[in-house]
């Protein structure tokens, strides 16, 4: 089945950060009455000028399921965090974010309608789904009641329950993080090519007590990393010993995208698959028994 690699936030300090501070401002706000405040709404842009609450308001889910389900898709999504790095995924998160606040405000004074828009970070869990439909390949199907599944439809479901849970509060949202998404994918205005500075993203890092282990995690990595690689080529010769003697097709990206979203090392998984001779199942036992040994 699909998964988002190890557990846990190794890798991916931002997404920890999200999911810490989202489910924080959450309960705080539910333990204050202040969560009926949330959401932007016609009144605020028009007559209110209340545009501070879009800040808490991109951060804070209205309700306990819209909170479980958001989370739950914010934690699976840091397989892309782990893929692009943390500074090019936190150019991501804002500008999603910022994108799909500026399209709700749009929406809401075409529409003038006077309900009040869900709250919560829905433009980076939708902006997340145009990756994940577009690079994460299906890596099994299977058949349930009479109709067809594969292993990436749990996050669908999900997904499709978020984006109608109060239908058009929650729908406008969805569909603006979706554009947002398409945007940051068709590289506009050049934001795919843009990186926080090193300083201002160490002193983040430190803001958020992840510099520290970031950097020994990262460096234990790559030794893990190259004690895999030699480990496959020995498991290899002594299990496949015909394999040297064969021309290794070099893998397709894809399938290399499905092993690093499983939280191996990319290096690794392109040496698996070379060994493997493209075949994911045997690279994964591969790449598995590298990693018990």
């Amino acid at each position: 089945m699909l998964h988002g690699g190890p557990p846990g936030f190794h890798n991916a300090p931002v997404t920890r950060t999200l999911v810490i501070s989202s489910a924080i401002i959450t309960v705080t706000s539910g333990l204050r009455g202040r969560v009926n405040r949330l959401g932007l709404s016609y009144q605020d842009i028009t007559e209110n000028h209340n545009l501070w609450k879009t800040v808490p308001s991109v951060f804070a889910f209205s309700s306990t399921p819209e909170l479980i389900i958001g989370l739950y898709l914010i934690y699976y999504f840091r397989i892309f965090e782990r893929q692009i790095g943390s500074n090019k995924y936190s150019v991501f998160v804002l500008f999603s974010s910022i994108v799909s606040t500026l399209f709700e405000i749009a929406a809401l004074r075409l529409l003038k309608d006077s309900r009040v828009l869900a709250s919560g970070p829905y433009g980076l869990i939708f902006a997340s789904f145009i990756p994940f439909f577009l690079d994460i390949p299906v890596t099994s199907r299977f058949r349930m009641l009479g109709l067809k599944f594969s292993d990436k439809s749990a996050v669908y479901f999900a997904g499709f329950q978020l984006l109608l849970y109060s239908w058009k509060r929650s729908f406008i949202p969805g569909i603006c993080g979706l554009v947002a998404g398409f945007l940051f994918r068709i590289n506009a205005f050049g934001i795919r090519r843009l990186k926080f500075p090193k300083k201002i993203a160490s002193a983040v890092s430190r803001l958020f007590l992840s510099s520290s282990t970031s950097s020994s995690r990262s460096s234990s990595a790559n030794v893990r990393g190259n004690a895999r690689v030699s480990y496959i080529d020995h498991h290899v010769q002594r299990n496949y010993p015909s394999a040297g003697l064969i021309p290794m097709p070099e893998p397709p990206e894809s399938s290399i995208a499905t092993l690093v979203s499983m939280g191996f090392d990319s290096n690794a998984a392109r040496q698996a698959l070379m060994q493997a001779r493209n075949d994911v199942n045997v690279a994964t036992n591969i790449l598995l028994e590298a990693q018990t040994r």
